[in-house]
């Protein structure tokens, strides 16, 4: 698919069509493992291409605080702001991620990466290091298998990936992940990825 395509009414028609196969209807087990673990409650941490936010609202009922949502689909984020209404910890922005300005401690990913053109992923490398602050961590899940159907999904493999981010980033974890949903079990890494 032209990666023109890919863009805001793009996104709005899948939400508005409930096409969003990669929505699980939970967080992530496996980031929510590793911000309890390793994560400041007061630490800002930004998610960009939130969706439905699972993992926004998941970290607010474990007392995180400072999490700024980014989407691009505006009648998503629209919805989302709703339900974050009462709520002053959790700002929802809609805006392309590429234009979004802001220091943040960490940044989740959670099928973001994979939504975007392979051809801008060297564009999402330095987004994410304009976004980060010294030594913040961008963390998340990324795809481990290659895809039949042109994307979105695009996938990509473990080698692709190190070769993407070794120079700008100290790769802390780049593996696979053990705490994946069954259905994604052994397809996809958990990153963990520092700012030189």
């Amino acid at each position: 698919m032209n990666s023109l395509l890919l863009d805001e009414n793009y996104w709005d028609d899948r939400y508005k069509n409930k096409e969003t196969g990669w929505d699980i209807g939970y967080a992530s087990p496996a980031i929510i493992s590793y911000a309890e673990e390793s994560i400041a409650k007061n630490a800002r941490i930004l998610i960009p291409g939130c969706g439905n936010a699972h993992e926004a609202k998941a970290l607010v009922n474990k007392g995180f605080s400072q999490i700024t949502l980014l989407d691009i689909a505006p009648s998503l984020v629209e919805q989302v702001s709703e339900e974050f209404a009462v709520n002053p910890d959790v700002q929802v922005i809609c805006q392309d991620f590429f234009q979004h300005k802001g220091q943040y401690d960490y940044i989740i990913e959670q099928t973001f990466f994979c939504a975007l053109h392979p051809a801008l992923r060297p564009d999402y490398v330095r987004q994410m290091l304009a976004l980060l602050k010294p030594q913040g961590i961008l963390i998340g899940l990324l795809f481990k298998k290659e895809f039949a159907q042109k994307g979105p999904p695009f996938g990509g493999n473990q080698a692709e990936y190190q070769e993407l981010f070794q120079s700008k980033f100290d790769i802390l974890q780049l593996i696979d992940s053990s705490k994946s949903i069954p259905q994604r079990q052994g397809n996809e890494l958990f990153i963990e990825l520092q700012k030189m």
